[in-house]
């Protein structure tokens, strides 16, 4: 396995979670990474990749490569282009973030994230949380509880 990738080469899926349809290019299984989990997300114009949302044991990084949008982070939301970089520590819904495309064209982000086994992600908006132990590239926060 080559410890190297072009963006070119990616391969992308497309979600399927209404409301936030975007697809997604993984990185870090095809270049042998272990501790973290990185992949190319490609949002289209007037969409969201997630839900507003906090991770309680995992903290993600983006860099924003092409396009516009806005952070909503916390209780504040900002602007968003490209070459920004933005961290989302692990913790409670102060941190809570969503990056969302209000452009007229796609906007496409690098993400990075820790990959801890238990993890417990709130999601604001919903008023949900969900809690999720095991493989990292097997958790499914889908179902989830009320807060």
């Amino acid at each position: 396995m080559k410890p190297i990738i072009n963006l070119s080469e990616l391969t992308f899926e497309t979600s399927d979670a209404p409301g936030y349809e975007h697809q997604y290019g993984i990185i870090c299984e095809r270049i042998g990474a272990q501790a973290l989990a990185y992949n190319l997300t490609k949002v289209p114009a007037g969409g969201k990749a997630n839900p507003f949302h906090n991770h309680h044991g995992n903290e993600e990084m983006f860099l924003v490569i092409q396009g516009e949008g806005k952070l909503r982070y916390g209780e504040q939301e900002y602007p968003l282009a490209a070459h920004d970089v933005i961290a989302c520590p692990a913790g409670g819904q102060s941190v809570a973030h969503q990056i969302i495309n209000d452009s007229a064209d796609d906007l496409i982000y690098l993400s990075l994230s820790t990959k801890n086994r238990l993890d417990v992600c709130e999601f604001p908006d919903k008023q949900r949380v969900a809690v999720q132990v095991g493989d990292y590239e097997k958790m499914d926060f889908s179902g989830s509880y009320p807060l």
